[in-house]
């Protein structure tokens, strides 16, 4: 059992959104940031087609449909390319995403009346602003990318984190920073920021570069990268004429007719499911198969290990589940101005404005205020902080139950 990060409500369903812990050892400081209600990024799924009866009462309508008619109707290929030049965008020196001939913002609606296309656009570009993230982590912010599990095999799913230097053996501070639920990993607060506004407000980058200026070590959690996905192995269904004591010439019309409803239902399909993808499998990585077990994972194997006298925790959104039962100060989204008290829903998690009521700029917003917050919390006399549980001084193993 892990008696010092419980969570007091189901998966998704609630969460404080920006979270910043600092962990003395035997002493608990925790502040959070954000508001309760979770984040959607990207833009919404694309309308679908009603789904259609079973194949056993359509056989009729389907040799009514002019299919050839209806796949005039398909969209372009899902055919992307695989790198910002590719899609001609840029970061200027802003930091901001632009269009490299026209200068213009990211435009979402391509072309027009192809919504879903659109949306796979917008997918494959965060595909590679992801990529692009984990760059900088390691070149502009001299991160190292640690595979886990730790021990993992060579053919096992692995995750991995980012780290400084020194976020092991820094005796003083060590930051650890946790992105919220959805697309995002590890690096980034929203994707959404990042295309739509900028690098500053969309990434974890000013918080690893402050953090690293104050002397800080840095972890950088990558909590949504849970599973690996590889394609389905086809599975061959034998026809039921092979082994069939039915005479040659019956058993060959009956297969004829087989195949050519399997043609004109996978026709239909298509035009339902235009390219359609391959049907995949998820592969969960051992012990890191949730955004829980993540947080739980990296601290018994790097943060309880590290030297740091004191530990903070900057989480945004859910980020901040695992840490919202300890003492905290919380930032949520709110019209007031920044560090107005709001009215609390814990009793030991004093709530304030983040002064802005978009939940997905609280991070950034209330970027001074949490080093400010841990700046006072450093300098507090030790004496004035009270004795806390830690996750692992009081865990008790399953096998001592």
């Amino acid at each position: 059992m892990r008696n010092d990060v419980s969570v007091s409500c189901g998966p998704r369903k609630c969460g404080s959104n920006l979270v910043g812990a600092r962990i003395p050892r035997g002493k608990v400081i925790t502040t959070a940031r954000g508001s309760s209600s979770g984040e959607l990024e990207g833009h919404a799924s694309s309308r679908l087609p009603p789904q259609p009866c079973s194949w056993g009462q359509s056989s009729d309508l389907l040799s009514r449909i002019d299919l050839d008619e209806l796949m005039k109707k398909d969209e372009p290929p899902l055919d992307f390319p695989d790198t910002l030049e590719g899609f001609e965008y840029a970061f200027n020196e802003k930091g901001q995403l632009r269009h490299i001939k026209t200068g213009e913002p990211f435009v979402f609606n391509y072309r027009e009346d192809l919504h879903r296309w659109n949306q796979k656009r917008y997918e494959a570009l965060g595909e590679i602003i992801t990529k692009y993230v984990y760059e900088l982590l390691e070149k502009d912010c001299n991160l190292k990318k640690i595979s886990i599990p730790v021990d993992a095999t060579e053919s096992e799913p692995k995750s991995f984190i980012f780290m400084s230097e020194d976020a092991l053996t820094n005796p003083q501070k060590l930051m650890v920073l946790i992105h919220g639920s959805g697309v995002v990993r590890a690096g980034q607060w929203a994707r959404r920021l990042i295309i739509n506004e900028d690098l500053d407000s969309g990434t974890q980058i000013p918080f690893i570069k402050r953090a690293m200026d104050e002397g800080y070590g840095v972890i950088v959690l990558n909590p949504n990268e849970n599973y690996i996905e590889v394609e389905k192995p086809k599975i061959h269904v034998q026809s039921s004429s092979d082994s069939s004591d039915e005479p040659a010439e019956k058993r060959e019309r009956k297969d004829k007719i087989s195949k050519e409803t399997k043609k004109r239902r996978d026709f239909y399909e298509k035009y339902r499911n235009p390219q359609r993808e391959k049907e995949m499998m998820q592969l969960y990585i051992r012990e890191n198969g949730s955004p829980e077990e993540h947080a739980i994972y990296v601290w018994d194997h790097f943060i309880a290990q590290s030297a740091a006298e004191n530990v903070f925790f900057v989480a945004h959104s859910y980020g901040g589940l695992a840490f919202v039962e300890l003492n905290c100060c919380n930032w949520v989204s709110s019209s007031e101005p920044l560090d107005t008290s709001v009215e609390s829903m814990l009793p030991d998690c004093p709530r304030v404005s983040a002064g802005t009521d978009r939940h997905e700029l609280t991070s950034w917003k209330s970027f001074p205020s949490i080093f400010k917050f841990f700046t006072e919390a450093s300098e507090a006399k030790t004496s004035s902080l009270k004795p806390a549980l830690t996750r692992r001084s009081h865990r008790i193993k399953h096998e001592e139950l």
